[in-house]
């Protein structure tokens, strides 16, 4: 397979510490164009830049994941609004909310995304959007502040994703959709416009099936994608070369 744009990454991972250079010089010769590798908090972003200057082929994204909310320091959102300055920033991103493990008060992540929503409007940036089990909040605030940008490992329902397509913005889909339960994802993956689909990793995470439990990488997004055009009756090749153009137009590569 070619034409494989991850739209979702995360290699300043420690994960990726051993064979870090290695393994990025490697991807493009496996099919992969295109990488947007996203920071979490200020540090992972600052190295997802540096990774983003030595390789090409891959873009950051910086933000701060709603995780991290609660770690915020003072001049930190100074820093990132620097980071966005930069050329190879393409995205702002990770956020959004994470109610799964609800170990970060819910204020203190809404404040932390609605602060970094309204930067992506100001500066007319898309964001890269997390929404675990807190699907009414997210849509809240995507309604009142209609960014650009793409609902990452996307979980929620048709219904909600027609909306999200409406507020003209993406969805992305990686790994899940080999899941064993995978009844969520692979109907988003049949409903979702084609024009508005990115294939991602979420890399080291979210290993497709056969690869649970090992560490994730851009090449094995082929799975993933295989099972998507599966779903959608289409050749894979025709759904990566299409998610690929996607992402350049989303981000404006």
């Amino acid at each position: 397979m070619s034409r494989i744009f991850d739209s979702h990454a995360h290699y300043d991972d420690p994960r990726f510490d051993e064979d870090r250079q290695a393994l990025l010089s490697s991807l493009p010769s496996k099919g992969i164009v295109g990488v947007i590798t996203c920071g979490t908090d200020i540090v992972t972003s600052q190295k997802s830049l540096k990774i983003a200057e030595k390789y090409p082929y891959i873009k950051a994204a910086c933000g701060i994941y709603p995780g991290e909310a609660d770690k915020i320091a003072p001049g930190d959102f100074a820093s990132l609004s620097e980071m966005l300055k930069n050329k190879n920033c393409v995205a702002i991103g990770e956020i959004g909310l994470e109610y799964h493990y609800d170990d970060v008060p819910r204020a203190t992540q809404l404040a932390c995304f609605e602060k970094q929503l309204k930067m992506a409007v100001y500066l007319d940036m898309p964001v890269i959007v997390h929404d675990r089990e807190a699907h009414e909040d997210t849509m809240r605030l995507l309604r009142k502040y209609k960014p650009k940008g793409v609902l990452h490992c996307y979980s929620g329902s048709v219904e909600m994703l027609k909306e999200i397509v409406k507020l003209g913005m993406y969805i992305g889909l990686g790994g899940a959709v080999t899941f064993k339960n995978a009844q969520k994802p692979l109907e988003a993956a049949s409903f979702v416009p084609l024009d508005r689909l990115l294939v991602e990793t979420d890399a080291p995470y979210m290993s497709p099936v056969p690869f649970r439990g090992k560490r994730c990488d851009s090449s094995m997004i082929a799975y993933s994608a295989a099972k998507i055009a599966e779903a959608r009756g289409m050749e894979v090749d025709a759904l990566l070369a299409a998610t690929a153009e996607n992402a350049r137009r989303l981000f404006q590569i």
